[in-house]
């Protein structure tokens, strides 16, 4: 009898020797029937194989899998058989079939056919949407980013935190906060865990990282925007400048885009068409340089050099025709456009000891050395119209010992798309959330 127990993906029923007995389960990806045999594509998390139904060998269960409709839900027992013209080079030709569940409505929409249907439609049949082996890829890229960036992490001394999402006050000031009810009071969802890594830093844990959702109350209504995106966060102390935290931050970005590129650089080539390539070298540009290459196109940079995502798409283009490489830091900020906690330049306090770091022309990570001098801070804290008695809590920890420090956060969503080369960020968040889109 078939059980579940012995059930092996498809990838290791394709790879078992001629003659095997396996049992693999999965859906329904495609059907077709031939005279008397009945050919199924069954597709599980791992591939697919195609299933071999004979009639002469089992008229009843022949007659049930011509009954079969895609995304239904089945189990085969059955022996491993050599056909170069099938997947992977074998069939599995069925001694037993078991239904586990059947599509009881005609599909909404068909998981193959993404490219057909509106984002806005994938998105409504989320769960369908990812059956398709291309966007289940996405994830599973994804993941191996993010488990990258862990281990990598760990291994230079970060230590993993988790902090509260529930906040009293905005984390960088202003209004693109969440307000929630938190019983008599209101509390705001976080726009990343800056004050408390920080606040970790100086308590004594020295390096710290969390990877963890962030949320920002902006009616961006662009394809790299979201109001819930998953942010991997570092603070480190004792550093003895921005470059120490920039150092970091290559040095883990590439390590991750070499663990995709050595484990999918085939499957994402075939399934999204897309070449993982690694960064032959990351350079520094300051931004006043960085805006001298976009000058008499387009776009040129404005005058307070608060540039936008469209300055950094034209600056990406310059930097790879110019330097050959398409990951890029740009560094020295203005004051105007950075946090009240980002530590000003030395040579100019209009500049800022920040950086961001640019990815095909998207920005996907932002950070700086941060200001640890309690008079500075409460001093910058005003200038950007801020209340220092409402920050007594971040405040107060400046006033007992903290070590010069700084950190960066990056956006797994946004390097997901771009490794990817996906249009839309969306197609990188399992259940994105934007201005209209609260469900699924």
């Amino acid at each position: 009898m078939l059980s579940l127990k012995d059930r092996i993906y498809t990838n290791s029923a394709i790879k078992a020797p001629p003659g095997s007995k396996v049992v693999v389960a999965g859906w329904v990806h495609r059907l077709r029937v031939v005279g008397k045999i009945c050919f199924v594509i069954l597709r599980d998390r791992e591939g697919l194989i195609q299933v071999v139904i004979k009639r002469d060998k089992s008229p009843q269960m022949f007659d049930e899998a011509s009954q079969l409709k895609q995304e239904d839900v089945i189990a085969v027992k059955g022996e491993i058989v050599p056909s170069k013209a099938s997947i992977g080079g074998v069939d599995l030709v069925a001694e037993e079939l078991v239904v586990l569940s059947k599509t009881i409505a005609p599909l909404p929409i068909f998981p193959d056919d993404w490219e057909k249907t509106s984002l806005a439609k994938r998105l409504d049949w989320r769960f369908l949407d990812l059956r398709s082996p291309r966007n289940l890829l996405i994830f599973r890229v994804q993941d191996k980013l993010e488990n990258a960036m862990r281990h990598f992490y760990r291994e230079n001394g970060f230590i993993e935190i988790h902090t509260s999402k529930l906040v009293a006050e905005a984390t960088e000031g202003g209004a693109e906060v969440f307000p929630v009810i938190y019983f008599d009071k209101t509390a705001f969802l976080a726009q990343s865990p800056q004050l408390y890594k920080q606040m970790m830093v100086i308590a004594g844990f020295e390096r710290v990282f969390e990877s963890g959702p962030a949320y920002r109350a902006e009616k961006h209504h662009t394809p790299r925007h979201l109001t819930e995106y998953q942010s991997i966060d570092i603070e480190m102390g004792f550093i003895e400048g921005p470059e120490d935290v920039m150092d970091m931050v290559e040095r883990a970005t590439l390590r991750a885009l070499s663990e995709v590129a050595s484990s999918y650089s085939k499957l994402v080539k075939e399934l999204l068409d897309v070449d993982i390539t690694l960064p032959k070298e990351v350079i520094k540009i300051k931004l006043t340089d960085a805006c001298r290459l976009i000058e008499g196109t387009p776009t040129p940079c404005p005058s307070n050099y608060d540039i936008s995502t469209e300055h950094e798409k034209a600056i990406g283009e310059a930097v790879a025709n110019e330097y050959g490489t398409d990951l890029f830091f740009i560094t020295d900020y203005p004051w105007i456009a950075r946090p009240f906690y980002t530590m000003k330049s030395d040579d100019n306090p209009e500049f800022t000891r920040s950086f961001d770091l640019i990815y095909k022309g998207v920005e996907i990570v932002s950070g700086s050395q941060r200001e640890h001098r309690y008079s500075k801070l409460v001093e910058q804290m005003m200038e950007k119209g801020l209340r220092p008695e409402k920050f007594s809590f971040y405040l107060e920890m400046f006033k007992y010992g903290a070590p010069p420090h700084g950190g960066a956060g990056l956006g797994l969503e946004r390097l997901t798309m771009t490794t990817l080369g996906l249009k839309n960020i969306r197609e990188a968040k399992l259940l994105p959330r934007d201005p209209e889109r609260l469900t699924p």
